[in-house]
């Protein structure tokens, strides 16, 4: 029987990086999850709205986890930053009796239904990567990876704090899941928890380039044939953003960047066409000629 989550795939999955969230709907089924859509989920806001106004940034999150309360399931995300922003405000107000209590009375204000603290928030990728998970996918008879070079891109969010069962120095949750699937893991990538430069690619973007430009090296040296990533401003930075890289340092990557739900799905024998992966802005052909069809 399937497990079932109240998606809350965030703001970025459902706009600017839509293949994240139309590829996680597509690999779900084949492990047997049932994704529950949350239609009236706001914005978490991001990391924006939590240092300047963190009472805005609790009410948020909480609303979003009393939502997932009334269905009666537990949250699933696919963005590492909304991961981060759910589960610290559920670890807040489940550790502070008195914060539940002022955080609710804001919340009847707004006529939205108190947070009982009962839920919990997974991310796709700690799920599928999970003994049972792992099961899961051995079950589906992938066809593999033909030992793909693969570098695992995690970025410097998705392993932090708030209770990630991954090693906050070196995750090793997306190692395990391409191994299962047939690839050869560059299980020592050094720059796996690296920043990419996050939002500072509109701000600052000679900042964020150049620590793109270190990422990518890495990987090259490396030997990687494909970076799987598990953030989609991650995915984007580098994939994206690789030809400006390019133009500014005078280099020639030509890297494959995918998020992990596509290359996992590839594993599993879905269309590429379903996985998106010939709407990337670094081709993936390379990629697609190494995997046997």
């Amino acid at each position: 029987m399937a497990r079932k989550f109240a998606y809350y795939p965030g703001c970025v999955a459902e706009f600017s990086s839509k293949e994240l969230n139309s590829t996680t709907k597509a690999l779900a089924p084949l492990l047997d999850i049932d994704l529950q859509p949350m239609p009236a989920a706001t914005c978490c806001g991001a990391g924006d709205v939590a240092e300047a106004k963190p009472n805005l940034y609790l009410t948020l999150n909480v609303r979003i986890l009393s939502q997932a309360e009334e269905m009666g399931h537990d949250i699933m995300t696919i963005c590492n930053v909304c991961t981060l922003n759910l589960r610290r405000a559920n670890k807040l107000v489940k550790e502070d009796p008195r914060l539940l209590e002022a955080v609710n009375e804001e919340l009847v204000k707004a006529g939205a239904r108190p947070y009982e603290g009962t839920r919990e928030v997974t991310h796709l990728l700690w799920y599928i990567a999970t003994e049972e998970g792992l099961s899961l996918l051995e079950r589906q008879g992938p066809k593999g990876l033909n030992g793909l070079r693969v570098a695992p891109y995690y970025g410097c969010q998705f392993s932090r704090p708030m209770g990630t069962f991954d090693d906050v120095q070196f995750p090793t949750t997306m190692d395990r899941l391409f191994e299962t699937l047939g690839a050869d893991v560059i299980t020592e990538y050094d720059a796996k928890t690296d920043c990419c430069g996050g939002m500072m690619m509109l701000t600052k973007a000679e900042g964020a380039l150049r620590l793109c430009h270190e990422l990518l090296t890495a990987a090259r040296q490396d030997d990687a044939q494909v970076i799987v990533a598990a953030c989609p401003l991650c995915e984007m930075n580098l994939e994206a953003y690789q030809p400006k890289v390019n133009a500014t340092f005078g280099t020639d990557f030509n890297i494959p960047v995918m998020y992990f739900t596509q290359l996992a799905g590839l594993a599993l024998g879905v269309d590429p066409r379903k996985l998106a992966v010939d709407k990337q802005v670094t081709s993936c052909e390379s990629l697609l000629a190494a995997i046997p069809a």
